[in-house]
């Protein structure tokens, strides 16, 4: 089973199906599922979570199967000149990671068990009361 992800005009994904693996036929499945919805079609990889393939949820021995950065979500930009689905920018102050196409805090998050959140006003990383 793969799943592919439907784009709008602007790039953005719009729906993502499961659909037939790439090895059921000579079909280009994108191609097929472009065609039929007229939009444009790519496959992602449900287990690629920044240009990082998991399996049972840890990293994969084999990576080759890492594909196109990070499995796509509704909301999602695809790069064409990255190949990657990129999600949307949750913060102003954030950039993007050009290796894994994920954002980033200008201030990394707290690595002491507890839990935070981002204040955009401070551009800081606020301990979340119990």
């Amino acid at each position: 089973m793969a799943h592919y992800a439907f784009l709008n005009m602007s790039n953005i994904v719009t729906e993502v199906i499961v659909g037939k693996d790439e090895t059921d036929g000579p079909t280009n499945w994108e191609i097929h599922y472009g065609n039929i919805r007229e939009q444009v079609c790519k496959r992602t990889s449900y287990n690629t979570r920044g240009g990082v393939h998991y399996t049972d949820g840890a990293e994969s021995a084999d990576q080759s199967k890492a594909f196109r950065k990070n499995y796509a979500g509704i909301g999602y930009t695809y790069d064409h000149s990255r190949d990657a689905f990129i999600p949307p920018k949750p913060f102003n102050s954030w950039t993007l990671n050009e290796t894994s196409c994920l954002w980033e805090a200008p201030v990394e998050y707290p690595d002491d068990g507890q839990i935070y959140t981002w204040n955009e006003d401070t551009t800081s990383w606020d301990l979340v009361a119990d």
